[in-house]
This record gives C-alpha cells, structure tokens and sequence, in this order.
C-alpha cells in the first residue's frame, strides 16, 4: 500500500485540527522534560499498550504517536530542556532489498505515522528546530514517507555522504573522545550531535537483525558518519579501514579484541562455535564499537516502537507481527535486554549484554532484574515481567550447525552461574 503525499498531508491536517488537552499543565513553557518518574527511575524500563487494528492504519498510529508524546513530554516552568533547544530525531531506516509489495516489507523501520505523532506533541511544547539525522539509505529516505513528514514540520535532514578531507576539517560534523575505547579512539557524529543546546531522542524498530534485534542500542549507530557508520563488517573496517580513519583506531586494537575475544571463548559466551558469515569475531567487534559509541552518546530518552514488530534480517526477508506495544526508558542497554526477551531471546545469550557489563556500562544483564512499568493514562504501574506477551522474532544471529537459519536465540540462561 503506498502512502501518497495528498493522504499524508489530509492526515497532518487531520491532527492539527484535533481536539488537543491544553489544561494548564499542558500548555507550553518556557522548558520540557521526560516525565518525572521516568527520570527518577533511569534503570527502570516502561511499556505502553497502544490500539492501532492495522499495521497500515495511519491515523490510528498517528494518534498513538501524539499520545506518547503527551503522555510522555511535559511542560516545565524550569529545571528542564529549554524549548529553544535543537532536538535531533533518530528514527531507525534501513533500506529494502526485495520486491515484496511495500505493506509486506512496512516493519523494515519506524513508522512514520507514530513518527510525526510525536514530531506534533512536540511542537505542542514549543519546540520550533528539529533535526533528522541518518548515516543510511539517503536514495530511500521517502520508502516510507519520511521525507515528506520532515519537509512538512520543518526538521532539517543531513547529507550522509563525506569526503575525505571534510573529515580533517570536521565538515558538519562534531567529533567526541572515547573515554575507555577498544576500537575507536574518536568517534565523529553528524552535526549537530554532542553540540551544546541540543537534545536528542532515539526512536529505534522492534525488529530483528543479524545482531539478533537491532533496537535503541543499535539504533544511535546511525548517527555516526559514514564510513566509521560501518561496525558489522568485522576486521575489514578496523585493520582494513581506509588509512584516514586509522588515527582514530586505537593502537593495540588487535591486541585488545583478540584478548576479549580469546577470553569470552573460555568464559563459553553463547554460540561463539558459530560458524556464521556474520561471526563471532564480527559480532565482537560489532559489541565493542558499540559499546565505544554508546560512551558518547546520551539520548534524553529511548524508545522502540514496537506497534508492528518484525522477524527476520532487518532488510526485507521476515515477517511483520501486530503486537501494539511502545517501550522506553533512559537506559538502552536495559531497555533492549526487555526487548530482546519479549521478541522471544535470552539475553544473556546475546552477547553484546554481557560485554557491555564487563565494560562497566550495565550492572547486570539479567532481565528479570529490570524494573518494569506499564504506562496506563498517563501513569506508570508496576509490573512483572511475565504480565507481557512474548512475540517470536527469529533471527539468523550467530547459527548453530543443524539449526534453522532464523531462529530464536532462547536457550536456557543461568544468571546465578555468572552473576559474580
């Protein structure tokens, strides 16, 4: 089903003449801020129910969008983010390698109704400068009608694509330090990420990827300028990367990896006998420079809009899911380990959970040891774990011999063994 751009601007129009809730707590302020508890809960994760009958049904995921926000963004007289502040936008894209009709390849990203949902709520709150920002995929941006939803509300898109020498003059582009690195000593994002007066959401896909599911974590990737953008292909872009990026890989990359990686083998991490094109080596090295990047980025908030999941690659083979569930929290990496098991994964069997702990980024990667909320009117309520249905999203992360090539990750997992 394509979206036409008259469809999407009677949907826009739709919204904007809606009835919108301006009691005095809502009308905007000189400042914003997440809601309050979830500040004062950043290990906790939340889980909002939403009620879209079709994956397609773009007013409902319109409406669901809007009503995150409000929910979610509220107004502050102070002590939040001023409102002149430039908020950059991360919904997750990735491109469509087949020629399946497009309703069958729609869970391949976020979706973009729930996407300028939240674009509406903000601009509720006065925020006026937005900034869509993506290192992928610039020839398909408009698949879905991003780029349409962008022109329409203003938000400024980026040029992916660098030459060589705009990375010695830092062409729009801010460069931050790594703190700890494996891999990478200095990271460059696309302006203006890590700029002062800016404040960033991250709105990842509940989907499956060769990385087992590629949510919020993964996500803030594609803030990273192209080729650095490139963390998969293994020892090709560390050792193999082109000679202008090596200043910018530590020295002793081989040394450091292959020690954690020799090490992890005798700790027995999951499925490192695989012998998978995307291998254990690829996924190490995925792991770090992840675990790299996630040292310099700070979204203000992390979302996975799951109203639609998706199985397999990421890209076009899988199968969309209605599953109608939003989730979100400060912490991504917490954050992901709930959507890893909910998309039916163990995440102590994912591998990148369990470096980012030895790295001193997570304090456990026990999922039941996450706090978890459901959002119900506005409010967050306390739940188990165990309250929410698990969807399957098979994944060809890390194949065993004899084992399907997309599969669930969900062996049985005992956190007591490792715990210490």
């Amino acid at each position: 089903m394509d979206i036409t751009r008259r469809h999407l601007l009677s949907l826009a129009a739709a919204a904007a003449t809606a009835p919108i809730r301006v009691a005095g707590a809502r009308l905007p302020k000189p400042q914003f801020a997440v809601h309050p508890f979830v500040e004062a809960n950043p290990k906790a994760v939340f889980l909002k129910r939403t009620n879209v009958p079709h994956k397609m049904d773009e007013a409902a995921k319109l409406r669901e969008g809007l009503a995150f926000a409000r929910d979610v963004f509220v107004p502050m007289e102070s002590a939040g983010i001023p409102v002149t502040h430039r908020v950059i936008l991360k919904p997750n894209f990735t491109s469509v390698r087949n020629e399946r009709p497009n309703e069958e390849n729609w869970g391949t990203g976020t979706d973009p109704q729930f996407y300028e949902g939240i674009i509406l709520g903000l601009k509720e709150l006065g925020l006026k400068r937005f900034h869509f920002l993506e290192a992928n995929n610039f020839h398909s941006w408009n698949y879905r009608g991003l780029a349409d939803i962008n022109d329409r509300h203003g938000v400024e898109m980026n040029e992916p694509d660098r030459r060589e020498r705009n990375f010695r003059d830092g062409f729009e582009m801010s460069w931050t330090k790594v703190p700890d690195p494996v891999v990478y000593t200095r990271i460059p994002h696309y302006a203006p990420v890590n700029e002062p007066d800016t404040w960033l959401l991250n709105i990842a896909k509940w989907k499956a990827h060769g990385m087992c599911m590629t949510l919020s974590t993964k996500n803030v990737q594609g803030l990273v300028v192209k080729p650095y953008v490139r963390f998969c292909p293994g020892w090709k872009m560390v050792t193999g990367a082109p000679a202008f990026m090596q200043p910018d890989i530590h020295g002793k990359v081989e040394d450091r990896v292959n020690r954690y990686f020799e090490n992890h083998r005798r700790l027995r991490y999951a499925r490192y006998e695989s012998s998978a094109n995307l291998s254990p080596m690829n996924q190490e090295i995925w792991a770090h420079k992840t675990c790299d990047n996630s040292q310099v980025i700070n979204p203000g908030l992390n979302i996975i809009e799951g109203i639609y999941g998706r199985d397999g690659d990421g890209f076009g083979v899988g199968q969309d899911h209605l599953t109608n569930l939003v989730m979100f929290g400060k912490d991504r990496f917490r954050l992901d380990m709930i959507g890893m098991y909910l998309g039916g994964h163990e995440p102590g069997n994912v591998n990148l959970f369990r470096i980012a702990k030895e790295r001193g980024m997570l304090d456990t990667f026990n999922p039941w040891e996450v706090p978890v909320y459901e959002w119900v009117a506005g409010q967050p309520v306390r739940r188990k774990l165990s309250d929410f249905t698990r969807t399957p999203m098979k994944t060809y992360y890390l194949q065993k011999d004899g084992e399907p090539e997309y599969h669930l990750v969900n062996e049985r997992f005992d956190y007591d063994r490792v715990k210490a």
